[in-house]
């Protein structure tokens, strides 16, 4: 089934929130300077938000009388194997309507690739309607190729009757056991019949489908003539309207697809099980034993010389190289898992229903907006921690880590879009609305975030002193240096989710629908588990083999399931998707690195955590002088 969208109800999205700021001008008057500062930029977010996601829909009630116009809209056609590849309706030389009118859409449409207007055909409401003729026009030879090539490219049709979606092909390609294509043969398809079924004064459902008979022959280079005609035929059923839906939803759930859901679930929990038992036993024995030896070395020999762990304790806290790039890098993930635990909420209450058009990405970008606050809060505050003085530009540098690569591949990216012109090339408009939330929300949220956490005045906890001269890290075999760590720490948590990332790549970049939100949020959880725990055990590893230079290796290695979801892009992309062309291609691996690069930050900064918190646990429960 083919993937489309349907509008944003914007209301389940305008969710109330309060961020507290303490932004030090005077100590006297720095409680009122917030308040005031918070007032202003909160007026200004719901201005925004309510600005971006409002609802716009041509018959809100969804009512109508018997002879009553409903909106019909043409939406874009493309090559149905190529997703992102897709061209305005009219860009293929179709009838045109005498009045052409196109349809205001919200931010999340646009960045859909939505550009509906105003279709040729007239469905109103209890209508009937037998070979309808649209226009008759003369194809030139120009038109005829192009025609041509949309068939030979298996070009689709989208459009939105009552916010319906509607799909067709626009013709067929007829080989009749000939191998040369030469002898192929290429036919336009020119008569559509529209079903609707429809329940008292609502439109329920409409199907789509072409006469295989009313064709017109494309084969040769010259000029056709063409009738283009439809049909209508209405249908009462007793479906009600709120359910209308549910029929784009059914083929996720369908039994065989449950079932490799939850065989998907059951082997990731077996995983966490497995791994977490294992762990938890082996850690929990080796730490008990290394606690009682080390107790007995404090009581018999206080001159003993240590080993392990313990031996490292005055260099196990000492900080971590380019700490600024470190706690802007935390920032950025602990926005990004806000972001991810927000997104799943609104999917988990029923926002991102199928074909709600637009509306995960007017989700994405406002979320990310009013959560940039969270990223300047967190790394000026462990910057300040880590004793850094110049947190100004960390805060610059946690607002760039991830949007800065997100906007250059965005610039390519837009530029071959302009270059084929797709619908994919984001309109001035909506580039300059973008602009305008990074400077009036994301800027100003970051920058008092990072005030907020350069005020914090939080210490960093560490358990044990930091001697002046860091010991020298013994030789160590190939298999514990970083980059075989990664692979190991990064292999697991693949393992856990890798089924479900099938279904996850088949919708985003496929025409597949996926609803199971419920599923997909416990293999999220099994994700943060196993990425925490693996993180964990290849930290005491590290210690225990005296190298204390642990604080990238765990974001590292907790990030490194980044890495092999890329991976997995290049294997979904040759051997399990059947997309093609430069377009294409560059679309689709260029905004996978940008969300694998995302996946990195935020389960980089889960491993982090997991381990610091791991760490400090361990040298708590020891004696260190």
């Amino acid at each position: 089934m083919l993937d489309g969208q349907v509008d944003l109800k914007s209301q389940h999205l305008l969710s109330r929130s309060s961020i507290e700021l303490h932004y030090c001008i005077t100590e006297t008057k720095m409680d009122e300077k917030v308040k005031m500062v918070m007032r202003g930029w909160f007026a200004v977010v719901l201005l925004l938000v309510c600005t971006v996601i409002s609802v716009r829909s041509d018959a809100s009630d969804h009512k109508y009388k018997v002879g009553d116009s409903v909106p019909l809209y043409a939406n874009k056609v493309g090559p149905f194997h190529n997703p992102s590849e897709t061209y305005r309706y009219f860009d293929l030389p179709f009838c045109s309507p005498a009045h052409m009118k196109e349809k205001k859409e919200a931010l999340g449409e646009v960045l859909n690739g939505d550009r509906l207007v105003s279709a040729p055909y007239k469905l109103d409401f209890l209508q009937d309607k037998d070979s309808e003729i649209v226009c008759k026009k003369t194809l030139t030879n120009e038109e005829v190729v192009q025609f041509r090539r949309a068939v030979i490219k298996d070009y689709y049709f989208q459009m939105y009757y009552d916010d319906l979606p509607i799909w067709g092909f626009l013709g067929k390609v007829e080989k009749e056991g000939k191998t040369d294509p030469n002898e192929y043969k290429y036919y336009l398809f020119k008569h559509l019949h529209f079903e609707i079924f429809y329940n008292k004064d609502r439109v329920i459902e409409i199907n789509a489908r072409t006469d295989p008979s009313a064709r017109v022959d494309l084969t040769e280079d010259k000029e056709v003539d063409v009738e283009f005609m439809y049909s209508v035929k209405w249908k009462e059923i007793n479906t009600p309207f709120e359910k209308r839906m549910e029929k784009y939803s059914q083929s996720s759930s369908l039994p065989h697809h449950l079932e490799i859901h939850w065989f998907s679930i059951i082997n990731s929990c077996v995983t966490v099980l497995l791994l977490t038992g294992f762990l938890a036993t082996i850690l929990m024995r080796v730490l008990k034993n290394d606690f009682v030896k080390y107790a007995h070395d404090e009581e018999t020999a206080d001159d003993q010389e240590e080993t392990g762990w313990k031996y490292i304790h005055g260099d196990v806290f000492r900080y971590p190289k380019y700490k600024s790039l470190f706690a802007a890098a935390l920032g950025s993930g602990t926005q990004l898992f806000t972001l991810t635990v927000f997104i799943f909420i609104l999917a988990l209450v029923g926002v991102f229903y199928p074909y709600n058009r637009g509306a995960l990405f007017t989700a994405l970008v406002v979320i990310y907006a009013l959560t940039s606050g969270i990223a300047g809060y967190t790394a000026a505050a462990f910057y300040c921690q880590l004793e850094g003085t110049n947190w100004v530009r960390n805060v610059l540098l946690t607002g760039s880590l991830f949007c800065g690569p997100l906007f250059l591949t965005f610039c390519f990216l837009n530029t071959v879009a302009i270059a084929y012109s797709a619908t994919a090339a984001l309109p001035f408009g909506t580039i300059v609305v973008i602009f305008l939330i990074w400077a009036l929300v994301t800027s100003p949220l970051l920058v008092l975030g990072g005030i907020a956490g350069k005020n914090s005045r939080a210490e960093f906890q560490a358990p044990c002193r930091t001697t002046k001269y860091p010991r020298e890290i013994p030789q160590l075999p190939w298999y514990r240096g970083t980059l075989p760590q990664m692979a190991m720490a990064g292999f697991l948590p693949f393992s856990a989710i890798y089924i479900e990332l099938y279904y996850i790549f088949a919708s985003v970049w496929g025409h597949r629908i996926y609803t199971i939100y419920s599923i997909l949020f416990i293999v999220f959880i099994i994700l943060l588990i196993v990425t925490a725990f693996i993180t964990v055990a290849l930290t005491y590893f590290q210690l225990a083999a005296e190298d204390h230079e642990w604080w990238w290796r765990s974001f590292l290695c907790g990030g490194s399931t980044g890495l092999f979801i890329y991976s997995y892009c290049l294997y979904y992309y040759y051997a399990r998707s059947d997309m093609s062309g430069f377009m294409q291609t560059s679309f689709f691996f260029g905004y996978m690195a940008c969300i694998c690069y995302g996946f990195f930050l935020m389960l980089g900064t889960v491993g982090f955590r997991a381990a610091l918190f791991f760490v400090r646990h361990i040298y708590h429960s020891i004696k260190c002088e």
